[in-house]
């Protein structure tokens, strides 16, 4: 009788043991954000509304920032510079379309934490025209050219 009583409960704490394991392994799966559309930037925050402005001869430009779980750099603002000028500041998941004649430019990125980073940015009619901003591991801030 004592070991029909040992198996039984070496049964149950196995099936305990399991249905630990499996709840806790899918407890702490990270799923990934759902995708959502960018947000544009408030009018409010644009600083230099010439650049939003469309035009003829001019080339439309995305720069998105794109979104991010880490509350470490997702309430930061990051300021954008068109050719050294600041022209408005991105926050986690916006994005501004800017309007530049073709031909090489700077865009460039910022936090309070961090000093402007530019991309060289080739503006051409006959190519997807969008950059995005991202953070590092280390929290720095970063801009890359990316296909649409």
């Amino acid at each position: 009788m004592a070991s029909r009583v040992s198996s039984v409960s070496s049964v149950f704490a196995a099936c305990i043991a399991a249905a630990v394991t499996a709840l806790a392994l899918g407890g702490c799966a990270e799923e990934p954000a759902q995708p959502l559309p960018f947000k544009p930037v408030p009018a409010e925050r644009i600083l230099k509304p010439g650049y939003t402005q469309p035009g003829e001869g001019l080339v439309a430009v995305d720069v998105r920032r794109e979104r991010t779980r880490n509350v470490i750099v997702k309430l930061r603002d990051a300021p954008v510079y068109i050719d050294g000028e600041p022209v408005t500041d991105l926050m986690d998941g916006e994005h501004v379309t800017f309007y530049l004649k073709p031909g090489v430019h700077r865009i460039g990125v910022t936090t309070q934490f961090d000093p402007v980073v530019e991309l060289r940015f080739v503006v051409d009619p006959r190519y997807t025209n969008r950059a995005s901003v991202t953070f590092d591991k280390d929290h720095r801030i970063g801009i890359r050219r990316v296909a649409q």
